[in-house]
């Protein structure tokens, strides 16, 4: 399993930042190999923290080529203060089960 992080500081989001946010998680979705995806916002910071899961690095690779998501990458200084991407191999995760999350079929393999 694959994780890609998009960290990133608000500047000022307008309509076509919501357009094309929209279509790339469509995008991202679609992709092959899609788990899911979760998000924080520090509230303090205003920082925005998105997690993106694939089975294997073809679908990641297959959202980083996409027309809307290199659209996106070009203008992000439209929207953005600042961004950083962490791409990470998830070898393992646990917890106490209580709720649903993108790694669960992580939780049953042998460590």
């Amino acid at each position: 399993m694959y994780s890609a992080t998009f960290i990133f500081d608000k500047k000022q989001f307008d309509d076509a930042f919501y357009e094309l946010d929209k279509s790339i998680a469509e995008v991202a979705k679609n992709t092959q190999g899609y788990i899911g995806e979760e998000a924080w916002e520090n509230p303090e910071t205003g920082r925005v923290s998105n997690v993106y899961y694939w089975e294997t690095m073809d679908g990641l690779h297959e959202l980083m080529q996409h027309p809307k998501h290199l659209e996106a990458k070009a203008a992000q200084a439209n929207w953005l203060n600042g961004y950083q991407v962490v791409i990470a191999q998830v070898l393992r995760a646990y917890g106490d089960g209580t709720f649903a999350h993108p790694t669960d079929s992580l939780k049953h393999q042998p460590a």
